[in-house]
C-alpha cells in the first residue's frame, strides 16, 4: 500500500524490484528498453489506489499508453534496488496523465523519470472510452495539478 507525501506523490516502502542480471547491456548498466519495463511494473503498482487494474478490467475496461516521455539522470547498476513513485498529474473523461519517478531505493537519488498520457479504453471494441465516474472520483482526490515537464492532456 502507498502512502501520499505532502507533495502529492504516492510512495511505497518497499523496493520496486532490482536491477535483474538480463536488464543490464554491455556498459554494465541497466539496458534503455529495461526502464520501460520496471515503469510499467510501477503504473501495476500505482493502479489499485486511484482505481483502475481489476475493477476496471471487471467493467470491460483497459488502460492503453498512448504517449510516453523518459528521462535517464543516473545511472541504474545491476543489483542495485530500484525504488518507485507516482504522482497523477491531471485527467479529463477519458485521459490521464502521470509522472513516475524511478531512484536508488536505499539511498535515496533520483534515477530516472517518465510521464505518461493513459487512456481509457472499451477492451471488447478497442476503441478509447469515458471513464467510469466512480474511477473519476478517484482521480479527483489524486491529481496534483502540477505541470507535466513534456507531455500535455490533450495534443498541442
Amino acid at each position: 500500500m502507498a502512502i501520499r507525501d505532502e507533495e502529492g506523490w504516492f510512495r511505497w516502502d518497499q523496493p520496486l524490484t532490482s536491477v535483474r542480471p538480463e536488464w543490464v547491456d554491455h556498459y554494465r548498466h541497466m539496458n534503455m528498453g529495461n526502464y520501460l519495463v520496471a515503469y510499467d511494473l510501477q503504473t501495476d503498482r500505482l493502479w489499485p489506489e486511484i482505481g483502475l487494474g481489476h475493477p476496471l478490467r471487471s467493467m470491460g475496461l483497459g488502460t492503453f499508453a498512448a504517449e510516453a516521455w523518459l528521462d535517464y539522470q543516473r545511472e541504474m547498476l545491476e543489483g542495485m534496488p530500484i525504488g518507485g513513485s507516482s504522482m497523477v498529474l491531471a485527467f479529463d473523461e477519458k485521459r490521464l496523465l502521470c509522472r513516475h519517478r524511478m531512484f536508488h531505493f536505499t539511498e535515496g537519488w533520483t534515477a530516472s523519470e517518465h510521464e505518461v498520457l493513459y487512456l481509457c479504453v472499451d477492451l471488447a471494441k478497442r476503441k478509447v472510452a469515458p471513464w467510469p465516474q466512480e474511477v473519476l472520483g478517484q482521480f479527483r482526490g489524486a491529481a496534483t495539478g502540477d505541470a507535466p515537464k513534456r507531455l500535455a492532456l490533450r495534443r498541442r
